[in-house]
């Protein structure tokens, strides 16, 4: 976890861990006005003495602080204003292979702003806007993420799916690999929330490099873009309807797919992950793989649930689950960030899976409940589920 300092004994309170470089800053501003300036124009940020970390911020304000979405830790810390200056900053540790999204809140005359960090270019972006970044040694963006003219790309068909169970029609994006013939048979992905895979976690991109490196084979990949997804993902029956008997014999009528629940996956983030694992487990046998990423695994040992209402059919499931496991799938990669408030709920999921008889693979990583952080475990995630020819040849 992110931490601040050991205690100095038994009660003792941690100190502030200081950054060498704002110390040095702190015995010049007095001597040389221009320090600040020298400063910002020379250094990157934030600043990076590992295992130290210090964002700063320049500007007028009451008060700065960090906002950050790291679970058990305080939300808001404070910065501290260099005297004499404008200069603010927070210190922290960070341990080796942390990625940490952020934002620095400015107060200034009773007004309060959530801003990107002015000083750091790294951003990350998703459904509601976008995010600084810090990276922590040792971390680094995978190549086999980014877009590549060099390797082939899949194409994006357009479909639209009539639904009786949902009560209306649904658009579903279908991915064709490079090189799709109409007389190969292909296995299948169906992906909740594929439009924001696509968009925040690069999956395009993902498929192509994987599939070009034969690390993955070639996959026909259903993306799919929920109406009310707060409803249709959490343990919705009517959803699951529409995956396994509309969804599933259209795509088999339009594609060549390879028969048998060891050719078809389901895969989904937080509450698509939720949706996932309640498809397969409605209908036992049809899937044979599952991808569930930092899934929204609500339950109760005890007393009554406090996630909420719209949880209530979660809590219920996951409770039933618990208690009495059935092998749902074949396969399952469960993966989650220990920076997230979900890590105790996907934690305890993995024992009830291998008790039912599931070949389970977990993987915990030091980031938080965000798209970047499911993109970094594709590439393990699905060669595990789906091995392409080069994993089939060295395993």
């Amino acid at each position: 976890m992110i931490f601040d300092a050991s205690a100095q004994g038994e009660g003792a309170a941690a100190p502030m861990p200081r950054s060498a470089l704002i110390d040095a800053l702190a015995d010049r501003v007095t001597s040389d006005p221009d320090a600040v300036d020298a400063f910002l124009a020379t250094h990157e940020f934030p600043l990076a003495e590992p295992p130290l970390y210090t964002f700063v911020y320049r500007g007028p304000a009451d008060q700065v602080r960090l906002r950050h979405w790291v679970y058990g830790l305080q939300t808001a810390v404070p910065f501290r204003r260099l005297a004499g200056t404008d200069l603010w900053s927070y210190t922290l540790e960070l341990p080796d292979e942390s990625r940490v999204e952020y934002k620095i809140e400015v107060v200034s005359h009773g007004r309060v702003a959530w801003i990107e960090d002015p000083l750091n270019p790294l951003r990350a972006r998703d459904p509601f806007g976008a995010n600084s970044v810090i990276q922590a040694r040792g971390y680094r963006i995978p190549d086999w993420t980014r877009e590549d003219a060099a390797t082939p790309a899949g194409t994006m068909d357009e479909l639209v799916v009539e639904s009786e169970a949902l009560g209306s029609p649904r658009h579903v994006t279908v991915y064709r690999p490079a090189g799709f013939r109409p007389t190969r048979r292909y296995p299948l992905l169906v992906v909740h929330d594929g439009g924001d895979y696509v968009e925040y976690a690069s999956l395009r991109h993902v498929l192509d490099q994987l599939m070009d490196r034969f690390e993955l084979p070639r996959l026909v990949v259903a993306l799919l873009h929920a109406g009310d997804r707060l409803r249709e993902y959490a343990a919705d029956p009517a959803h699951a309807r529409f995956v396994v008997e509309e969804l599933l014999p259209r795509l088999a009528r339009d594609y060549p797919l390879r028969p048998g629940p060891e050719s078809r996956g389901l895969m989904g983030a937080s509450l698509g992950a939720v949706a996932s694992f309640h498809t397969a487990l409605r209908y036992p046998g049809r899937f044979g793989r599952l991808l569930l990423q930092s899934g929204s695994f609500a339950f109760t040992d005890i007393g009554d649930s406090e996630y909420g209402p719209a949880f209530d059919r979660t809590v219920e499931m996951m409770n039933a689950y618990r208690a009495a496991p059935t092998p749902l799938t074949e396969k399952a990669f469960v993966s989650v960030g220990v920076y997230e408030p979900l890590v105790s709920e996907n934690r305890a999921l993995i024992p009830a899976l291998r008790r039912a008889g599931v070949d389970v693979r977990f993987v915990e990583a030091r980031d938080g409940h965000n798209w970047e952080n499911w993109r970094d475990r594709l590439r393990e995630g699905l060669s595990w589920l789906f091995p392409g020819p080069l994993w089939m040849v060295y395993e």
